[in-house]
């Protein structure tokens, strides 16, 4: 019986550590690399387009909005107004982007006076001042289309 007992727990150990080492093969490609926050601000100003003076944001700076971002950075738009700027997010999830987002869309469709322009890709969000132009909007949301992780 004891011979037969060590037979068997032998068996189990082999078993066990030939399943443990059998790990499938990864793959040659890598992952595509996450664009950045600093991505982002570098591709703006590479394409003559505001974000100065970012800024890491502080509990303070989110306000209502959901505090969920990854890492986030207030940058400044001056052409709009001395304060004027906008906010750039980086998210773990697409359902944290899209709650953040929507809190954004949605206070813009309550009161005029709280618009602000909202773009997004794959894990980034865009957030800026309502008061830029929509042609300028719609330079800076060429530019994140077009972006690439550095």
């Amino acid at each position: 019986m004891k011979k037969y007992l060590s037979v068997m727990i032998a068996i189990l150990f082999t078993t066990g550590l030939t399943a443990c080492s059998e790990q499938p093969e990864k793959s040659s490609t890598q992952e595509p690399k996450e664009v950045t926050v600093d991505d982002v601000i570098n591709t703006f100003k590479e394409e003559g387009l505001e974000a100065e003076e970012p800024r890491k944001m502080t509990k303070d700076d989110y306000g209502m909005a959901p505090m969920k971002a990854e890492e986030a950075k207030i940058v400044l738009l001056p052409s709009v107004c001395e304060d004027c700027g906008g906010r750039i997010f980086s998210f773990e999830n697409e359902d944290d982007l899209q709650q953040t987002k929507a809190y954004y869309d949605e206070m813009g469709k309550e009161s005029a006076i709280l618009f602000s322009w909202t773009l997004n890709k794959d894990n980034i969000l865009v957030q800026l001042n309502g008061d830029l132009p929509e042609e300028k909007y719609n330079e800076y949301k060429k530019a994140l289309e077009n972006i690439k992780a550095k």
